[in-house]
């Protein structure tokens, strides 16, 4: 029986998404997380994130308890590994196409047109 433990504190998103990798194929499970149910699985998991926010007020958003912070915390969690696992398992490395997005934004909304306004690209 193998007892290995995902790394309690990973230094990187390489690091992480290696203990994810050791710890689908210690049970077996590459065979389910194809990109399509890892995907279906991201969503929901970002809807139960969601969850915690659906009735409060933008205020109350920003004044979360400390019973409330614990539960996001875990559903942050979920969404952080099942996106990890679906980049893992698409050839994507989030960091380079995090920075590549980036680096569109800054061009669809400049500074100077952007700045203190939450309107869309299109509208600026």
């Amino acid at each position: 029986m193998t007892t290995s433990q995902p790394a309690k504190h990973p230094t990187s998103l390489e690091a992480l998404r290696d203990a994810l990798r050791q710890f689908a194929a210690e049970r077996d499970w590459d065979q389910f997380h194809t990109p399509k149910n890892l995907a279906t699985a991201l969503s929901v998991e970002v809807a139960e994130l969601l969850e915690h926010f659906q009735w409060l007020t933008p205020e109350q958003s920003q004044r979360m308890t400390t019973a409330q912070l614990a539960a996001i915390r875990l559903e942050l969690a979920d969404v952080l590994l099942y996106l990890i696992r679906l980049s893992d398992r698409l050839g994507v490395d989030l960091l380079v196409a995090a920075v590549d997005k980036m680096a569109i934004n800054a061009k669809k909304y400049p500074v100077d047109l952007a700045k203190g306004t939450a309107k869309k690209y299109t509208e600026l």
